[in-house]
């Protein structure tokens, strides 16, 4: 009897593997074995860095919120603690955007918490 080795099922998997390393550059698109390693590390790097991207965010917008308030004679610490005090519930993001795009909005609130 001869051997069965569902030829479909594993040409199906190679071309699962080469049709997500469109664009990548030389054999890592269309040799099996090296499109394999590089999209493994590719979507290593991809999960790893949807973290990373947030801790970047909040960094950006801290800074940002502390330019901002530095204007109005405070720093980010104080403000976020008299925010707090206050009880205002407005985000380090809706914050960043004020404090960039809408600086009278952003005054405002510094009023408030001073």
């Amino acid at each position: 009897m001869p051997r069965s080795v569902n030829s479909v099922a594993s040409r199906a998997r190679r071309k699962k593997i080469l049709n997500q390393t469109k664009g990548y550059f030389g054999s890592r698109k269309n040799v099996y074995t090296v499109a394999k390693n590089s999209l493994e590390k590719g979507l290593t790097y991809a999960y790893r860095d949807r973290k990373t991207k947030k801790r970047n965010f909040r960094s950006l917008w801290i800074q940002r919120i502390n330019a901002g308030v530095r204007q109005y004679g405070m720093n980010y610490s104080e403000f976020m603690g008299k925010l707090a005090k206050k009880g205002i519930s407005l985000n380090r993001k809706v914050l960043a955007d004020l404090a960039v795009n809408h600086p009278d909005a952003f005054k405002a609130v510094v009023e408030k918490v001073k």
